[in-house]
């Protein structure tokens, strides 16, 4: 006699991750520059910054990239519905079919980050290397940053750091809310917030 097994679906339970900047590590190295170039749908173009913060003072560097806001002012700002937001919370770049050229966005943008390429009369940005991103692998810059500046982390892993740190709430994590309010990566500072000098 043969028995047949019912089939089980196997549950989807995908752990959603975060990026995760804690900006005090930054150490110059335009690591994560070179990797954004290189990734797929980029045409070679970079996405992400490096500042010099105090240029004339010291050598600290922040890098900045989208930081994906939940109600993001370049997607609300389109007249075209050229910008998509993902399932996941990663905001697009402009689809070329759609963007006609206006640069609302890069107006509308409280961080800056929308760029606009005048040749091919297109917007483009940080898009959280969705290729990659939605099947759970790092993107580009976080894959390649030597300092853990840029990190990939579950809600979970940010939640132990945030105990690691024993800061309260008010002062763990910034979305700069006086600007966009929330965001889909986390920014955080617990070094300068603590008044201590803090590399990884």
């Amino acid at each position: 006699m043969t028995f047949i097994m019912p089939e089980v679906k196997e549950e989807q339970t995908k752990t959603r991750r975060k990026l995760y900047m804690e900006l005090e590590n930054c150490i110059g190295c335009r690591s994560c520059l070179s990797a954004c170039t290189q990734c797929g749908g980029h045409e070679e173009k970079n996405r992400n910054y490096v500042y010099d913060v105090n240029p004339l003072v010291n050598r600290q560097t922040m890098p900045l990239m989208c930081l994906h806001c939940v109600d993001p002012a370049c997607a609300r700002s389109c007249p075209a519905q050229a910008i998509q937001i993902h399932e996941t919370g990663a905001v697009l770049s402009a689809l070329v079919e759609k963007c006609i050229g206006c640069q609302n966005c890069t107006i509308a943008c409280p961080y800056g980050i929308p760029k606009f390429d005048e040749e091919e009369n297109l917007m483009y940005k940080c898009d959280l290397c969705i290729d990659r991103t939605k099947d759970d692998i790092p993107p580009m810059c976080a894959s390649v940053c030597p300092s853990n500046t840029l990190q990939w982390l579950t809600e979970e892993e940010i939640a132990e750091k945030k105990q690691k740190h024993e800061l309260d709430n008010d002062k763990w994590v910034t979305s700069l809310p006086h600007l966009e309010g929330e965001t889909h990566v986390t920014v955080n500072l617990p070094g300068i917030l603590q008044g201590t000098t803090k590399l990884f």
